[in-house]
């Protein structure tokens, strides 16, 4: 990759660290899951409840 590109990037991931926390991420996954546990914390209200189960009823003996 071009140098002008790599350094691209580490300007791109400082600035998205800025945004989500104050210490720097220790690696690109670090980076990666932080990003997509974030998204699944935004995303789960926008996620169809669960339909509740019928229970049967117990027949008196």
């Amino acid at each position: 990759m071009p140098s002008e590109l790599v350094q691209a990037h580490q300007r791109l991931d400082r600035a998205v660290e800025r945004c989500y926390r104050p210490e720097p991420f220790a690696s690109d996954r670090e980076r990666v899951e932080f990003l997509f546990r974030l998204y699944e914390q935004l995303a789960a209200p926008l996620l169809p409840a669960p339909t509740p189960t019928r229970r049967r009823r117990r027949l008196a003996s």
